[in-house]
């Protein structure tokens, strides 16, 4: 299952989770969290290797533009040794592998910016969900602490009033 739809369900279990009376916390299926938490870590190394797929896919993507640069421009070198006997075919040619070479550059740059784009949009996914995660677990504990406090206030009044 996806961490981000585990994290939500998890949220939404702690959102929904019965309120103690007269205190901040809240009741929860202690099984049942523990269950989404150990789901969430399984999951969380197949992101991590999706993420390592993804770059290992940009980068498989960059060397294969090179490699189909190099291969253009030396299909374009070829050629212009074939017309260095006619000094305006040798030109033309020459015009016309530079533009070759131009364009296969820009779809190189076009590919790498795509996929950087693609990669930064899953890892600012990637950031929500623990960004998410980790304001529930603030909130979790300033509940725990509010608590606290609050127990002490009671043993203190207790004391004062027998």
């Amino acid at each position: 299952m996806d961490v981000d739809q585990r994290l939500e369900e998890l949220a939404i279990l702690i959102e929904e989770a019965k309120a103690v009376p007269l205190s901040a916390s809240c009741m929860v299926n202690r099984a049942q969290v523990l269950d989404m938490i150990e789901d969430i870590r399984e999951a969380l190394p197949e992101s991590l290797s999706d993420a390592d797929q993804l770059l290992a896919e940009r980068e498989a993507v960059v060397a294969e533009g090179r490699i189909e640069a190099d291969r253009l421009v030396a299909e374009a070198r070829a050629e212009q040794m074939q017309m260095l006997s006619q000094h305006e075919v040798y030109l033309v040619a020459v015009e016309e592998s530079e533009a070759l070479r131009a364009e296969t550059l820009d779809e190189v740059t076009r590919m790498r910016r795509e996929t950087d784009d693609y990669i930064d949009g899953r890892l600012a996914s990637f950031e929500i969900t623990l960004h998410r995660t980790l304001t529930a677990v603030e909130r979790g504990r300033d509940k725990l602490r509010d608590q606290a406090e609050y127990d002490e206030e009671v043993e203190v009044v207790e004391e004062i009033l027998p």
